[in-house]
């Protein structure tokens, strides 16, 4: 992900490198020569940046284990952070980003990247158009099988903790609400190559009364999904699917009687959604509304204020599996 920022901060024309923190001489190398990286600019921890280089912000992209130490590091000094998600590795280190950030006043945003992502923004035009009416229920399946190394290997819900976070986020960005009830279980296939459970079913309760339902798997062996999961939206007057990175829609019309006698709604065709048209997409939209919050004072979406709540709802998931009881969060 180091890459990824590298990238989108060298096609920004809104922000540019001051410096680096790097701990890997391998890394190092490889990026000097990738990008043409000045070495003088590439540091072995925050202080030691912070104290030689002029910053306006910083881009904290690390293991979630330090993401509390890099934050605080960079909140103390007065300077504003966009970290990858998760926002901590647990739910301790959160709150007490979330706490830091209150206490200096200096902002602390997560880069939910997937709320950016054109296939999203299609499904989040079409629901705020009211076309389709109220929701009822979302399904969501995700399947993939990602060899990764580091810290993913030591992780107790590596699908829930640095994977399913995402879908989470996208659930409170699509419904605009919070969880109300929570329940989950989780196992680890024979075949998988993580320490920890990487399959998990859950089942969410939002406070509009609408129920989701969620199973997903990292360890995979086929037939996966795309990364941002197939989903199902029951409607009022039809159904919203996103699935393979498209979006459909099928409105109902009235209802009819055939000739058994059963009674069921009709249905127009099945049609593609034409995609959202966006000027920036992740972390290029991310990295332009953190320019904007530095540099202008807006308030971006993803602060850490709000992401804890994304956070809270992994969190109280893993609660649920490791008491098997449903975890009702506090209001």
């Amino acid at each position: 992900m180091g890459e990824v920022w590298i990238d989108a901060v060298l096609g920004s024309t809104e922000v540019e490198f001051a410096g680096f923190v790097e701990i890997s001489d391998t890394v190092i190398r490889a990026q000097i020569e990738r990008c043409d990286l000045d070495p003088r600019l590439i540091f072995r921890s925050l202080p030691e940046a912070l104290d030689t280089v002029e910053a306006d912000a910083v881009l904290l992209v690390t293991p979630p284990g330090f993401h509390k130490e890099m934050s605080f590091a960079a909140l103390e000094s007065g300077i504003p952070v966009l970290c990858e998600k998760p926002l901590g590795d647990n739910l301790e280190s959160a709150r007490a980003i979330v706490d830091k950030s209150d206490e200096t006043g200096v902002l602390h945003m997560v880069a939910q990247n997937y709320r950016y992502k054109v296939p999203v923004q299609t499904v989040k035009m079409v629901l705020d158009s009211g076309e389709m009416g109220c929701v009822s229920s979302i399904e969501v399946i995700f399947y993939k099988g990602p060899h990764l190394l580091g810290f993913h290997q030591e992780l107790p819900y590596p699908l829930l903790v640095d994977m399913s976070i995402h879908h989470f986020d996208l659930m409170r960005f699509f419904l605009g609400s919070e969880p109300v009830s929570l329940f989950a279980k989780s196992w680890n296939p024979t075949w998988s190559w993580h320490k920890g459970e990487a399959s998990a079913s859950a089942i969410l309760e939002f406070e509009n009364d609408v129920r989701a339902t969620y199973t997903g798997s990292w360890c995979s062996t086929g037939l996966e999904t795309t990364w941002i999961g197939n989903w199902r939206f029951d409607c009022e007057n039809g159904v919203i699917l996103l699935r393979d990175d498209q979006v459909y829609i099928q409105r109902r019309t009235n209802v009819i009687e055939d000739s058994s006698g059963y009674y069921h709604y009709a249905a127009e065709d099945v049609t593609q959604v034409p995609p959202a048209k966006l000027v920036r997409k992740e972390q290029s939209y991310l990295l332009h509304e953190f320019y904007e919050a530095v540099t202008q004072g807006k308030s971006p979406i993803t602060t850490c204020q709000d992401n804890i709540k994304s956070f809270r709802i992994v969190s109280d998931l893993i609660s649920s599996i490791e008491s098997r009881e449903v975890i009702y969060p506090d209001k």
